[in-house]
């Protein structure tokens, strides 16, 4: 599409992603308006139609081709492959929520067909848009704190739904942590090895974990840890992001949209040479998925290539798979061959 350009955006799946997580975004959304809504619950995608003013609204995504430049698919996990190929195929951009799909070659198919008919595809991970962690990202780059020891994020939720293998493609860590092993990735660098830990203690409904503990080390040096959890009845972290550098550490809480620098510790304490504290207030505690949602469209329009790009989400989820493997075996993970390499399979059929 060219520059100037309003995109018209299709939304599939009209769900509690789209209703609790979506909506609020797209009375923010620049340069783009909803034009069509689709679920096989006819009256979800009638509701999410009366919240977003979207002029239509079908059962059947097949129907929106006329109606829409660009696809926006909510849908569980096991839908994502045969949804995406779809609009890729018929000439239409692809938002895909996270993660990419549930296999290598459902993964592959799409990023194929993405390239063969030169449309974006990108991935709808959100937090590396949030404005505290970009700051967070913006001060670590910056190299004035030192080199980063140790990144650990903690995700924690109360989150009862179907948890099976076949419609989320793993357990917690596959489905919600892809988020978190994202940021890792982005902020660290090439990993090494790693393991992971779980179990569904607390959250029957999974097949697989519904609590989950990774650890990864870095080609730098740098350890990184993820904890998340749906089993959660109470928590304080709720979502925390805790860096560890040479020279200080960092905490954002994302749900009191706080970024605080804190040196209190160590030879430098005193000297002046770093401040004791600082503190950002982003005053933002809404899901802040516009940003993301702008991203996309910006891309579309300005042909831009997404940062969260769907070469970098299979690389989150093959990490994944390696810790899945390791942890039945046994084992430490080798994760050194996780890049997504740049020859893809045939479009799947």
């Amino acid at each position: 599409m060219e520059s100037g350009k309003n995109l018209r955006l299709g939304v599939i799946g009209c769900g509690r992603m789209t209703m609790g997580a979506h909506l609020q975004a797209f009375a923010k959304l620049e340069n783009c308006t909803v034009t069509a809504v689709c679920d096989v619950d006819i009256e979800a995608a009638k509701k999410a139609q009366a919240e977003c003013g979207a002029a239509f609204v079908t059962d059947d995504y097949k129907e929106m081709l006329p109606y829409i430049d660009a696809a926006f698919v909510v849908l569980p996990h096991k839908y994502h492959y045969p949804c995406g190929s779809f609009f890729l195929e018929n000439g239409k951009h692809v938002l895909m929520e996270k993660p990419l799909a549930n296999t290598e070659e459902e993964c592959q198919g799409l990023i194929g067909l993405a390239e063969k008919n030169n449309l974006k595809l990108m991935v709808a991970y959100p937090v590396p848009y949030w404005r505290g962690v970009v700051k967070l990202k913006e001060e670590l780059d910056s190299g004035k704190y030192g080199k980063i020891i140790q990144m650990s994020i903690w995700t924690e939720q109360y989150t009862e739904q179907d948890g099976s293998v076949n419609r989320l493609g793993g357990g917690q860590l596959f489905s919600h942590g892809c988020h978190y092993i994202d940021i890792l990735l982005r902020f660290l660098g090439q990993p090494v090895s790693g393991f992971h830990m779980g179990t569904n203690t607390g959250t029957p409904w999974m097949e697989k974990e519904g609590t989950s503990n990774v650890v990864i080390k870095f080609a730098n040096g740098a350890m990184g840890y993820h904890f998340g959890t749906w089993g959660a009845r109470g928590s304080s972290h709720v979502y925390d992001f805790q860096v560890h550098t040479e020279h200080g550490f960092f905490e954002y809480k994302h749900y009191d949209s706080i970024l605080t620098f804190i040196h209190n510790m160590g030879p430098d304490v005193g000297t002046g040479k770093y401040p004791r504290d600082i503190t950002w207030n982003f005053n933002d505690k809404s899901k802040q998925t516009q940003y993301e949602l702008n991203h996309f469209i910006d891309c579309v329009l300005n042909d831009k290539q997404p940062l969260t790009d769907p070469r970098s989400a299979l690389e989150s989820n093959r990490l994944i798979w390696k810790l899945y493997e390791a942890e039945e075996k046994g084992t430490i993970a080798d994760l050194t061959d996780i890049r997504a390499k740049t020859e893809y399979l045939e479009v799947l059929r």
